[in-house]
């Protein structure tokens, strides 16, 4: 089997290694800050629409307009038929992020 994977570290740890020795497993990795690995087209959208050019009063401040963002992302997004019953997709997911 050969899952493909982004870059996040966990996927390199001992315990992830030896995993996937004993079941036969070698994982793929997507190139870092590569289009094909769909977060980071996320995380770019994230931080243009809700970081780039603020000055948040606070945390709360930011927080806010984060979870603000990934609701409306949730609600409008290209991707319409993945987790269809799942709770990502309400308004009230993510009030409070970080």
């Amino acid at each position: 089997m050969y899952p493909i994977c982004d870059n996040y570290s966990v996927h390199t740890r001992a315990e992830v290694r030896a995993w996937c020795a004993e079941n036969d497993v070698e994982l793929e990795f997507l190139p870092t800050y590569s289009w094909l690995n769909r977060i980071e087209c996320e995380f770019a959208a994230l931080r243009y629409f809700t970081l780039n050019g603020t000055d948040h009063r606070s945390h709360a401040e930011q927080d806010s307009a984060i979870g603000g963002y990934i609701r409306w992302r949730n609600q409008h997004g290209p991707i319409r038929d993945f987790a269809v019953g799942s709770k990502i997709r309400r308004p009230d997911y993510l009030s409070h992020v970080a």
